[in-house]
């Protein structure tokens, strides 16, 4: 197997840039960098929230909830690789990484998920357990991260459609996630409160 990490401190980017997978360097400020970064925090909020699951206070007490976390384990885990491949596209300009049959995953999942769940009266706020706060933080984090991606692809019109398609897919992907962890942990949604007499505009 090839070393590709051996040298951790290289001093090159003391000047404020930093090598692109090409070997072309550019500004650590560059929307390209801010993109592939942001998804790579993304992956990073991903493992915290599997170590949450994983954690001693959120042992399942019954078969079905240990088969769900489990499940949940394994999915997250491929999230986890699916925006490390994500994040290699972005950094290599006009190179394709990420499989779009993972869109159609997601897709899948998001449908299984929430035909398991009552119907949404009203918003909820992103609450309720350390999971579900941490599946809120990824959505947040990841639409960002789409923010970022539809900003570098209007000047890269190279950038696979994909990419913005799976980081918007991504981000629903995680609501139902955080809904879905609930039902799991048997801890109910906590509802936003009306207050000032707001109505939504129809």
């Amino acid at each position: 197997m090839t070393t590709r990490l051996s040298r951790i401190v290289t001093r090159t980017g003391d000047d404020g840039s930093t090598a692109l997978g090409n070997g072309v360097r550019v500004s650590k400020a560059d929307a390209r960098v801010c993109a592939f970064g942001t998804v790579d925090e993304l992956n990073s909020h991903l493992g915290l929230l599997r170590a949450f699951l994983q954690a001693p206070s959120a042992l399942p007490t019954s078969p079905e909830q240990q088969a769900g976390l489990a499940e949940l384990d394994a999915v997250l885990s491929q999230r986890q690789h699916e925006c490390f491949d994500l994040g290699g596209e972005l950094c290599i300009p006009g190179h394709r990484q990420l499989a779009d049959a993972s869109l159609l995953q997601l897709e899948q999942e998001i449908h299984l998920w929430n035909a398991q769940l009552p119907p949404l009266a009203n918003f909820i706020l992103p609450a309720g357990s350390t999971a579900i706060a941490q599946a809120h933080v990824c959505r947040t984090v990841c639409r960002r991260a789409e923010r970022e991606v539809v900003a570098l692809k209007a000047v890269d019109a190279t950038l696979s459609d994909t990419v913005v398609q799976y980081l918007n897919r991504l981000s629903d992907w995680l609501f139902v996630l955080s809904r879905h962890i609930g039902r799991i942990q048997g801890t109910p949604p906590v509802i936003w409160q009306q207050r000032h007499g707001w109505q939504p505009e129809s």
